[in-house]
């Protein structure tokens, strides 16, 4: 349900028409195929609008129930499972994960190396919980190109996006693998969040895939997210795109013939997620309630409020990451499964100290801003999610929208 009058909540109606203009001028240009951005403040949604096509090649058009793949949007949900089962007393977060997991002891770290040979020292101490949900385990991602372990998790499989055998599988020819870090002391993006939903389904003792639709995301009625998209639901799935020569849109996922049609094998709590604006809006309302949407209570306030906070040594520059995504990483912490804004000006983006976020690889975003109680959602489909400065253009055009 839309407010009447934006201007009830604090936004000026004018100003939030940037945005509408903003967006159909990315889509005239060719640079989008659709998007829908949603912007709500104080519960009420003032601003949801969709244009182009979800679909270009058949003519679908854009629509705020258009689902979507949300990849990395995937990991505040994941990050959220597992912390409802910190919350049963079920593990500290400064615990070793080789207590469920001991296929992670006695991890070696690179250190260098060449000509297919990498050097590496022990690691100092085992990875926590904690680790993964900062990012400071020392794992990697296999797409980052930019070391020889990411080499070699494309060697060996080490893809849960792709991979086709069991997450417990995947998980264990990471654990077989060589570290980029030690763990605690670099801020790097990773497979942790694939690695927690593992550590969900072994603690819980259910498959992690039921274990996130029966404890939160049928709580939540968040009714069209899942791993895949149901039969009667096909139609309404959104192609993907990747940028072309010269701007140009070139189609890399059919939604005809998409694998996120059927159940996957291996269910990804890194990125396999497709989902909505209404579904993506119901867990930004969850998160500004501090844990509880409608009566249903999933997590308690304080665990939200140590979630939502900076777990880094200072910001995510100062450990090892001097960008991140479309700006500067100066200014920018984590949380356990968020960003979280610390200074603006240091960010060099407009926001709010204590506004936690994340986007996916095909573009989306997301961003929860306590302090203003607002949300912000931006879905489309476009890899990759550096194509455009879209996240950092649609923050000014949200910002600028405030009047009181």
């Amino acid at each position: 349900m839309i407010v009447e009058n934006p201007r009830a909540v604090g936004l000026c109606p004018e100003r939030l028409g940037r945005v509408g203009h903003w967006a159909e001028a990315l889509v005239a240009s060719g640079r989008l195929a659709g998007m829908t951005t949603l912007v709500a403040r104080r519960g009420q949604v003032a601003w949801l609008h969709s244009t182009g096509m979800a679909d270009r090649e058949r003519a679908v058009p854009m629509t705020p129930e258009t689902i979507v793949r949300i990849y990395s949007m995937t990991k505040p949900l994941t990050s959220l499972a597992i912390l409802m089962l910190y919350e049963e007393g079920r593990f500290q977060l400064d615990d070793p994960i080789t207590r469920f997991l001991p296929g992670f002891a006695n991890m070696r770290v690179a250190v260098g190396g060449g000509r297919g040979k990498i050097d590496t020292v022990p690691a100092e101490r085992d990875i926590t919980f904690r680790d993964l949900l900062t990012h400071t385990s020392g794992l990697t991602y296999g797409f980052m190109q930019a070391t020889l372990v990411d080499a070699l998790y494309r060697e060996q499989g080490v893809d849960f996006q792709t991979a086709e055998t069991s997450l417990e599988d995947v998980v264990a020819r990471a654990a077989a693998l060589p570290l980029i870090a030690q763990p605690g002391r670099e801020w790097n993006y990773s497979i942790a969040t694939d690695v927690l939903g593992h550590l969900v389904a072994v603690i819980s003792g259910q498959p992690f895939e039921d274990f996130l639709r029966q404890r939160v995301l049928q709580p939540l009625k968040l009714v069209d997210t899942d791993f895949h998209v149901p039969e009667a639901k096909h139609p309404r799935l959104a192609a993907n795109y990747a940028r072309g020569a010269g701007d140009s849109l070139a189609l890399i996922d059919d939604p005809a013939t998409s694998r996120y049609l059927r159940p996957r094998t291996v269910c990804s709590g890194g990125g396999g997620l497709v989902s909505t604006a209404a579904d993506y809006w119901r867990f930004c309302r969850f998160m500004l309630n501090k844990g509880e949407l409608e009566g249903v209570r999933l997590l308690g306030r304080k665990t939200v409020e140590l979630m939502t906070a900076n777990h880094l040594r200072g910001d995510m520059a100062a450990m090892g990451q001097p960008r991140w995504s479309e700006s500067t990483a100066e200014g920018i912490g984590f949380g356990l499964g968020f960003s979280v804004t610390l200074d603006p000006a240091r960010a060099q983006i407009l926001g709010t100290p204590g506004e936690y976020a994340w986007g996916g690889a095909a573009s989306t975003a997301f961003w929860v801003d306590p302090a203003e109680e607002m949300a912000v959602i931006l879905l489309t489909q476009l890899m990759p999610s550096s194509a455009y400065p879209i996240r950092r253009e649609l923050r000014v055009l949200t910002y600028q929208a405030i009047i009181d």
